[in-house]
């Protein structure tokens, strides 16, 4: 490395540690293999990172369960919290080859759905997004992934939009109390959809919304798999008992969060 270059590299780090990026070396160093050599590129994804733009957003991906799965503006940046909903129907449905319906709500990327299927060899899914973006976003990962034989994408309100009956549902609503928006990360508040994250006052609105939806769908021994912010599993229950349905248990993250809540009918 000549000292020319060995500058460059050292000042795109000290660019993007006083934008308080952590990890800033690292960071350079993954955005300096992106960019493959090309200079140009290189310099603007230093800029985009320091001006707090996701890695992932610039590589236009995001792994998760294994999968690369592309991003689109429309579409949450999927993390491996989510996960826990895949980790926690592995384990209460242990049977692989079952030809299992699926129903993912607010399917964004597809993550949800996509990593069920890879899991359930016989599963068949649908997944549903306000946002035709999201939707065209996920058809190109299921195609991507070699699963757009088995996985369905609509655009259409939960509330409103016609749905067959499903074996197990998947979500990950908007679960952020409004109020606290302004105070994610800015890797999360300046890139993520706020349609995605804005879980009204209390940051149930969507589980609100949601509980008489997998009520009528949901067929009678079917199971449910809703993801929670921190500290709302009890709230949640008790919304989704109004609606006919129960609380089955819940499943932690890494972190020790209670971070899905399964449901069945009452």
């Amino acid at each position: 490395m000549t000292v020319a270059a060995d500058d460059r590299l050292t000042d795109a780090t000290r660019m993007l540690a006083a934008a308080g990026i952590a990890n800033a070396r690292r960071e350079m160093r993954l955005l300096e293999a992106l960019a493959d050599g090309d200079e140009t590129r290189f310099v603007e994804y230093i800029r985009r990172r320091a001006a707090h733009e996701p890695y992932s957003r610039i590589r236009g991906a995001r792994e998760f369960w294994s999968l690369d799965l592309a991003l689109s503006p429309e579409t949450l940046d999927p993390r491996p919290d989510s996960e826990t909903l895949i980790e926690a129907a592995l384990a209460l449905l242990p049977d692989r080859a079952a030809a299992i319906e699926v129903l993912d709500l607010g399917t964004g990327t597809g993550a949800l759905l996509l990593a069920f299927l890879t899991e359930f060899r016989a599963a068949t899914g649908f997944g549903v997004d306000i946002a035709a973006g999201a939707v065209e976003t996920a058809r190109r990962n299921a195609t991507a992934l070699g699963l757009a034989a088995r996985a369905n994408f609509v655009t259409g309100d939960w509330a409103e939009i016609n749905l067959d009956p499903a074996d197990v549902i998947l979500a990950n609503p908007p679960y952020i109390p409004t109020d606290a928006l302004a105070k994610l990360p800015p890797e999360i508040a300046r890139f993520d959809p706020r349609v995605a994250l804005d879980g009204g006052r209390d940051g149930l609105a969507a589980y609100r919304v949601l509980a008489p939806v997998v009520h009528r769908v949901l067929r009678p021994q079917g199971v449910a798999f809703f993801e929670l912010g921190a500290g709302q599993a009890e709230m949640a229950g008790r919304i989704v008992a109004g609606c006919g349905l129960r609380a089955a248990g819940t499943r932690c993250d890494l972190a020790g969060r209670e971070r899905c809540l399964m449901l069945r009918h009452a």
